[in-house]
């Protein structure tokens, strides 16, 4: 308790407080003894806790009616001239009841709130870790969450509390565990209590878990992954951009592992990573944990900049021109133990890194190596987001880039998309190094397009430069595409129009005429 607090008390002349029906209230037990035998002591009976009610209003009606009712025993007092405390564990204003008498009282009366130590605070300090450090975030969740919810904040946070456990904590337990993090989960009973208790959350018995507890995820900076270690040169071009399997490239030494298993005892494993089109807004609550939870990054440098930087964590940046030997890179450092996220643009399967190191998994010595791939928001889709709905119907998706696979085959496959009206997703439509591409392409559409279909230009979807522009498929003019636009072409069933606020969209009905 604070100084504050106890002089609160001693100034009052009513001390009220929630209990449940059996009478004992923690929060009075904590007061104690500052209570004086002249106190009023109104003892604020919970009609309703776990158990079922018959209220026609179900439990909200329930606790609607009760917290009314409270209030305005209090209100009595206050009228006639009595001086109210509140008791209330931990801060009154953090998931505590007091805020409902809050709510319905401080617009009346004077009101002072005293701050205590949340139960977050003394978790953290009986367990002598630090809760968080620097940039991290700290999440507070109420075990009564789904749990897909749960798990999807777990993975995310760096960080977090869990409270209200008791007879959730079967679902806040799977949730740890779905998310990867039961490992590094504490969990603490009654803290700073008489009965306190804390133990690894993994040890610990389902029934034996009371409300009054919570699971604390500590600091990552207090656990930091691994020890340090060099970087590789490669490259890849990712969702969006061009990705040639270009010459291998030396390993920095010491870095490959010789045999199955690794040096560190413990399993590894490569996480392919989508980041999304741009910043961290396109980031699933699923990349963002595995993100966070791997030992070493590897990508792109350009993309790997877009991750921030974790203490402990081993950051292998590289160019943009050899994907095979960086999918090896990480591959041999999972061998060796280490938990590894290769990153890449947009959706890893689009275009980019999954494929280079699905390819090297399925080769010796890396097919023992477990290979995850977490989707992404692909450029595509977020293209066709920003100009309305031109994906609306059967649409295809082809690379301009010749690095990888003749021109021929290229045109060949835009003249079969076309032929079968199909919308097209133009990706890598141009580089410094490719600069005829668009212009052939246009005129290889235009043999099966009318002159006024519709073409939309994405450029660096929700990043910086993002700009969006809809012109005539005659009107494609190659000198504004680059290697950061992609190009998405209308079928013969696209449509445009101005809306009223002067916005253009396009969309492509759901609905195809009858042939």
């Amino acid at each position: 308790m604070t100084v504050r607090a106890v002089e609160v008390i001693a100034e009052a002349d009513v001390i009220a407080y929630h209990s449940a029906r059996h009478g004992r209230s923690i929060a009075r037990s904590i007061a104690e003894r500052h209570l004086r035998p002249d106190h009023i002591e109104e003892r604020l009976v919970y009609p309703v806790t776990t158990e079922t009610t018959d209220h026609p209003g179900g439990y909200r009606g329930a606790m609607d009616e009760f917290y009314a009712d409270a209030a305005a025993r209090l209100a009595a007092h206050l009228d006639a001239g009595r001086t109210v405390a509140v008791l209330a564990e931990g801060d009154p204003l953090f998931y505590g009841s007091y805020m409902h008498m809050h709510k319905r009282l401080a617009d009346r009366y004077p009101t002072e709130v005293i701050p205590g130590v949340t139960s977050v605070s003394a978790a953290a300090a009986r367990l002598g870790v630090p809760l968080v450090e620097g940039e991290e975030v700290l999440t507070v969740l109420p075990g009564t969450l789904s749990e897909e919810e749960l798990t999807a904040r777990l993975a995310t946070t760096d960080a977090a509390a869990v409270m209200k456990l008791g007879r959730t904590f079967p679902t806040v337990r799977r949730a740890l565990e779905r998310s990867g993090r039961l490992a590094d989960a504490r969990y603490v009973e009654r803290a700073t209590m008489d009965a306190e208790r804390t133990a690894p959350l993994a040890e610990v018995a389902p029934e034996s878990v009371p409300y009054f507890s919570m699971a604390v995820l500590p600091s990552r900076v207090a656990a930091p992954h691994g020890d340090g270690g060099a970087g590789v040169a490669g490259g890849d071009g990712g969702d969006g951009g061009d990705a040639p399997n270009g010459d291998r490239v030396g390993m920095p030494s010491g870095e490959r592992a010789d045999a199955p298993g690794g040096v560190s005892g413990r399993p590894g494993e490569v996480v392919v990573v989508g980041l999304g089109p741009a910043g961290p807004l396109w980031l699933t609550p699923e990349a963002r944990g595995e993100l966070a939870a791997a030992e070493d990054l590897v990508g792109y440098t350009t993309y790997l900049d877009r991750v921030p930087v974790r203490p402990g964590q081993r950051r292998h940046a590289s160019d943009n021109k050899v994907e095979a030997v960086r999918a090896e890179f990480a591959l041999d450092l999972a061998r060796r133990g280490r938990r590894v996220a290769v990153v890449s643009s947009g959706d890893p399967g689009v275009f980019a890194m999954a494929t280079a190191v699905l390819e090297a998994a399925c080769e010796d010595p890396y097919r023992e190596v477990p290979v995850r791939i977490v989707p992404g928001m692909t450029a595509a889709h977020a293209a066709a987001a920003r100009a309305g709905a031109p994906l609306g119907h059967d649409y295809a998706v082809i690379s301009l880039s010749d690095r990888l696979k003749p021109w021929e085959v290229i045109a060949e496959r835009l003249r079969a998309a076309a032929a079968a009206d199909l919308v097209l997703a133009l990706y890598n439509p141009g580089s410094r190094s490719r600069v005829w591409q668009v212009g052939k392409a246009r005129e290889l559409l235009l043999e099966h397009r009318a002159p006024d279909t519709p073409v939309v230009l994405g450029r660096d979807i929700g990043g910086p430069g993002e700009r969006v522009r809809i012109v005539r498929l005659a009107d494609l003019d190659p000198a504004q595409v680059d290697m950061r636009t992609i190009l998405l072409v209308g079928s013969t069933q696209t449509r445009t129009a101005r809306r009223g606020d002067g916005t253009d969209i396009v969309w492509t009905p759901r609905r195809y005429p009858e042939i």
